[in-house]
């Protein structure tokens, strides 16, 4: 008897897992805390996240995972193993699941592999890949199988994937190594430029969680931000505004949207007509930003919006393609999809 089928948003910022039935049942942060002395794993997800800039000097904060692939495949293994123990309550159950993971569509043949690999080498008894604007696109109950384009914008933590999609496969499509980390680092260059203060890399994403926007607003909002003088060396606090905020993200907001203009260009005529007439729809943490569907409506002319679960719905995706999948092969329209089977089990 085997298990359910697992879906898993292997994100940079974030693990989403989608269990079959159950939805999304695990969602934490893409962070292992490990002692450099002894090479112990100490934490994982939201308890390794907050000791991120907090921890002595032999403990380290890793991030396995960047730009949407796997910088450190050790950590990343230990990192998915906690997670699947996690859900499925120190169970091998995991080992009768199929593992559906989704990859940036730029992603190399060696970066796709080693997601497979990865997910196998945790337990799957079958994985497969699809590639993350795709798995957004049915995340956000789009009809991907119908003859009319659709255009998806994922904005992750480390990509941001752009496609346009018809008859079940990405006709167009561009990855950007730009997303919420890209943002947390423009805000936090712009703090040391103009107010001589160092911040956190928490902090940061506090402030543009907080008062992030991508127009400017009537009313600026305000917040008080803590960290070090670069100039004394001590303690400070300063007031952020949201104009500050928007001038630190504005220009890679900017090469968001040029992204996003440059696959609109390649995208054929019949589909681009489809586009107008269904709008852009984006995906992601990053699509939560204050003003960002309107500016990019405002720079390409077309309608664009935000999804129900923007957050969740590469994960929801990935859920319900494994589920298709065999209605999609008998098709013909798997394309989207690779597959690599576990032949053996790993045994702890």
């Amino acid at each position: 008897m085997f298990g359910t089928d697992i879906g898993i948003d292997l994100g940079t910022a974030t693990v989403l897992i989608y269990e079959k039935h159950h939805g999304v049942v695990l969602r934490e942060p893409s962070v292992v805390a490990v002692d450099q002395d002894t090479g112990d794993i100490l934490a994982v997800g939201y308890e390794a996240k907050s000791m991120v800039g907090r921890t002595p000097g032999s403990i380290t904060s890793v991030r396995p995972l960047r730009d949407g692939v796997i910088a450190n495949y050790a950590m990343t293994e230990a990192m998915l193993q906690y997670f699947m123990k996690r859900i499925t309550r120190g169970t091998q159950k995991f080992f009768k699941n199929r593992a559906m993971i989704c990859v940036p569509s730029g992603a190399t043949d060696v970066e796709r592999r080693a997601v497979l690999e990865a997910a196998l080498e945790v337990g799957a008894r079958e994985a497969y890949l699809i590639e993350e604007p795709m798995a957004a696109a049915i995340g956000a109950n789009l009809n991907v199988e119908e003859a009319r384009g659709k255009m998806i914008v994922d904005i992750g933590g480390g990509t941001t994937d752009i496609a346009v999609i018809s008859l079940g496969g990405v006709v167009v499509s561009k990855s950007l190594r730009l997303g919420g980390d890209k943002f947390d680092e423009g805000i936090t260059r712009y703090l040391r430029r103009q107010y001589n203060l160092a911040i956190g890399d928490q902090t940061a994403e506090n402030l543009k969680i907080m008062i992030g926007t991508c127009v400017p607003l009537e009313q600026d909002q305000r917040m008080i931000v803590k960290g070090r003088d670069l100039v004394q060396g001590l303690p400070r606090q300063i007031e952020v505004t949201s104009s500050a905020v928007n001038m630190a993200i504005g220009e890679m907001i900017q090469t968001l949207i040029d992204g996003i203009r440059n696959v609109l260009e390649l995208t054929p005529p019949e589909l681009s007509a489809d586009i107008i007439d269904r709008g852009i729809v984006l995906t992601g943490g990053g699509a939560l930003l204050h003003g960002l569907p309107e500016l990019i409506a405002q720079q390409t002319g077309i309608n664009c919006f935000t999804a129900e679960n923007p957050m969740e719905s590469v994960a929801l995706g990935t859920g319900k393609a494994l589920a298709e999948m065999d209605s999609l092969k008998n098709t013909g329209r798997s394309t989207m999809l690779v597959n690599l089977k576990r032949t053996s089990r790993k045994k702890y």
